[in-house]
């Protein structure tokens, strides 16, 4: 089962700033995971998994329109 970073958070029962600590961030940080601002660092996913339980492979980093959002943004003007 794949999910996201709010989903793994609220299936755990913690808030924003719970999860923040226990994973060794701030708030607007862990906020700006779960709203796709900024992406984790390898040694913040490592921290994730081990204190969630959770692979990598199942946890949802990127919206799913990712792809098309990256390719918008890039194209350069005619």
């Amino acid at each position: 089962m794949r999910v996201t970073l709010k989903a793994l958070r609220t299936n755990m029962g913690l808030n924003q700033r719970e999860m923040a600590e226990l994973i060794g961030v701030s708030k607007e940080t862990w906020s700006n995971y779960e709203n796709y601002e900024t992406f984790p660092n390898v040694p913040i996913i490592e921290k994730i998994t081990k204190k969630t339980g959770v692979s990598y492979d199942d946890i949802i980093f990127l919206p799913v329109d990712y792809g098309y959002t990256v390719k918008v943004q890039n194209k350069q003007p005619s």
